[in-house]
């Protein structure tokens, strides 16, 4: 018998999962400020570092001043700093994965687990193309795959969760509808991320087609999200395994929305400046985690559609 003190247990694994989506959000964050200040070029070889592959030292060096270190120079730290914060991600999903290996008996968590740890090879390699080939095509392609991740990570902190072990739902036509609805959420979100990520990685001004069309997708996924919360308020209300998530979505959402246009209006008015404002990078990077909240937000609603009763 496996207690909640042992380390098989899956609540230690839960806070295990939790701190690692943290950890996750927190990357993308980085992220999002790497993009925002241009500085995905700042480190300009993979899988060096100015022709090093120590990753503190890195070899980087400047003729003019010999005693500078790569963390005195913004660009630097925040391209380089990524990337070693990409790295203990990646240790932290590798460890997720062997723990649940060993301590899980669920097949389908595990087959989800080694799957993280195959996403998170992928993302560091597009990171790296990205760098070789200097292609944007890939940063859009790259940033995209964080949100794939991140719902991964967010799916793996679910399944380890009291609610998802203590808590399911009767199968009915309902929950089916339910389900098809939070697909589609899912699918608006992830679309309207996509939309913002080719909005925001040209870099060079904003495009008031690219602003259209992505003010108009919010709409559609601002109403997808309230039509589903609804549903969920009206049938579900009593599933903690659903009502937790729907208010997630809703909170991360109405923040979203806000921020959305408060970003965009900033952008509007220093839109002649060369470089992008401190207010302009924090604004652009909160917009990019409370997406990833929202998308993580979904993708977890949408799962919870799934534990139906008898299955974990």
């Amino acid at each position: 018998m496996v207690t909640s003190s042992s380390p098989l247990s899956p609540r230690w694994r839960y806070h295990y999962a939790a701190s690692g989506l943290v950890l996750c959000l927190i990357l993308v964050s980085w992220g999002g400020v790497v993009t925002s200040i241009e500085a995905g070029l700042a480190v300009p070889d993979w899988p060096t570092s100015f022709g090093s592959y120590d990753p503190l030292a890195t070899g980087y060096s400047d003729p003019e001043d010999p005693d500078a270190r790569w963390w005195q120079v913004g660009p630097i730290l925040a391209e380089h700093g990524h990337r070693l914060l990409g790295a203990l991600v990646g240790l932290w999903v590798v460890g997720l994965a062997l723990w649940t290996l060993i301590a899980d008996s669920r097949r389908w968590v595990r087959i989800v687990a080694v799957s993280a740890v195959g996403l998170v090879v992928v993302q560091g390699v597009l990171g790296g193309l990205r760098v070789i080939w200097a292609s944007m095509d890939l940063a859009v392609v790259h940033a995209m795959g964080a949100q794939l991740f991140f719902c991964t990570a967010a799916a793996l902190t679910l399944f380890n969760s009291r609610t998802w072990l203590e808590h399911s739902i009767e199968g009915s036509s309902k929950i089916r509808r339910l389900r098809t609805l939070t697909i589609a959420t899912a699918a608006a979100v992830y679309i309207q991320i996509l939309l913002g990520a080719l909005l925001r990685h040209p870099g060079d001004g904003v495009d008031l087609i690219f602003v259209t069309i992505h003010a108009s997708g919010s709409v559609v996924a601002l109403s997808l999200v309230i039509v589903t919360c609804g549903n969920i308020r009206e049938y579900f209300n009593d599933k903690p395994i659903l009502n937790r998530g729907a208010w997630w979505m809703l909170i991360s959402l109405g923040v979203q929305m806000v921020l959305g246009m408060v970003t965009l209006t900033v952008l509007l008015f220093d839109s002649g400046q060369g470089t992008r404002s401190l207010v302009q990078v924090i604004l652009s990077s909160s917009h990019l985690v409370v997406g990833t909240i929202l998308m993580g937000s979904c993708a977890c609603v949408m799962l919870g559609t799934l534990r139906v009763q008898g299955e974990q």
